[in-house]
């Protein structure tokens, strides 16, 4: 199993790679990801631990991260109804 998971993990990165290089995107793509990348986890604390919204907590990991990067601020609002509807509360 661990090998058939490291093969799919190997083909997607190769794949990855042969399409940024072929697209032949430029640096200023990487930058405004990585920025984006950077507010959407000063946003995911800032909402974690200022107590703007009392009783909510967002883990901070890689699934939170990709759907408030690639969505914006509707991204938040998308994570906390849906931990609302699944969990039936913020919390």
């Amino acid at each position: 199993m661990r090998g058939a998971v490291w093969l799919v993990l190997i083909a997607c990165a190769g794949l990855l790679m042969y399409l940024i290089l072929k697209k032949r995107l430029r640096i200023g793509w990487f930058v405004v990801f990585g920025a984006h990348m950077a507010l959407a986890a000063i946003a995911l604390y800032v909402i974690n631990y200022s107590g703007w919204i009392t009783q909510v907590y967002i883990p901070i990991n890689p699934v939170t991260m990709g759907a408030v990067t690639i969505l914006g601020l509707p991204g938040i609002a998308l994570l906390l109804g849906l931990k609302i509807i699944l969990f039936g509360q913020a919390v």
